[in-house]
């Protein structure tokens, strides 16, 4: 399993790039078995949408995945505090959820077939 993000949700949800202190808390939240499944209808085949929980040196954050079911690969979708109107409640019934879903899973698509799509990796220093 790895964890992958697109150059354009990069931008959206950190600037530039990835914290090097957010890096730990993300690859360690990338796991569907500790994940809550989000119900949700038009994703693309074979996926799924896992939110995770996780505190970071800057509180707790609500991650939420893109799950490729047949290889195990995750897409990072959403890295937010447990505040902001879209990691407060991270479900379907969210209308700020679902908007922000259908834009990101629009540009993640769009890096894919462009290849500007990152590993994150975690560091152990």
């Amino acid at each position: 399993m790895k964890v992958f993000i697109s150059a354009q949700i990069r931008r959206k949800e950190f600037g530039r790039k990835v914290p090097a202190e957010d890096l730990p808390v993300i690859t360690r939240s990338a796991r569907a078995a500790l994940g809550v499944p989000i119900v949700a209808r038009g994703l693309p085949p074979h996926t799924r949408l896992i939110k995770a929980y996780a505190t970071s040196k800057r509180g707790p954050k609500r991650v939420v995945y893109l799950l490729a079911v047949e290889d195990g690969d995750m897409f990072l979708l959403f890295y937010r505090g447990k505040n902001d109107a879209i990691g407060k409640n991270a479900s379907m019934s969210n209308p700020a959820f679902r908007a922000a879903l259908d834009k990101y899973l629009a540009m993640l698509e769009a890096d894919l077939v462009g290849g500007d799509i990152e590993e994150l990796v975690a560091t152990n220093d």
